[in-house]
């Protein structure tokens, strides 16, 4: 879905600009994107297989819900908003806290120029697995893996191929933040 999203300078800032999502992808202007890891406090953290229909990275495993910052948006609201999309799933703000920003720029092809600021948030999953309920047109599926899993196949290399490429550092800081509120 194209969408009005705001654009940031080189270092994350708002330049009082904004544009469709896919002509700050033609471009490569950079945007804000929300990134929620949830996890369990048995040690399990959720993955997002993306849809098939999706642009870029069809089927890898992704965030557990990811998504851009409507124009004008506040961060933490777009963070509710897409996890209630996503995956069904009701928070609050205070279910949400927030372990930093991340740049990330991929080339995907001459015409899609990802260049993003992913504002990133851990939250604790508190309802069973099964009552979750996927966004068809985004999600393809949703599984629970152990963090020791994720983080032996992410920062650990074994099967990186698998994942949507945020690259080791970004895999490396989700799992030690999980691990740390275990």
């Amino acid at each position: 879905m194209d969408e009005l999203i705001d654009i940031l300078d080189t270092n994350g800032e708002f330049t009082g600009k904004t544009a469709l999502k896919s002509k700050a992808h033609r471009e490569g202007w950079f945007h804000p994107t929300v990134h929620i890891w949830l996890y369990t406090t048995d040690g399990n953290i959720l993955l997002q297989q993306r849809g098939i229909q999706k642009d870029t990275h069809p089927l890898l495993w992704d965030v557990s819900v990811a998504g851009h910052i409507g124009a004008g948006e506040k961060t933490i609201d777009a963070a509710l908003r897409e996890v209630e999309e996503e995956v069904g799933l009701k928070i609050t703000t205070n279910n949400l806290e927030k372990i930093g920003v991340f740049k990330s720029v991929h080339e995907h092809h001459a015409q899609l120029i990802d260049c993003e600021f992913h504002h990133v948030f851990l939250c604790k999953l508190e309802v069973p697995f099964g009552e979750l309920t996927l966004q068809k047109s985004e999600v393809e599926a949703l599984k629970l893996i152990s963090l020791t899993q994720f983080s032996e196949e992410t920062w650990g290399m074994a099967k990186l191929q698998n994942y949507v490429p945020h690259g080791v550092e970004y895999f490396a800081t989700i799992s030690k933040a999980i691990k740390k509120r275990l």
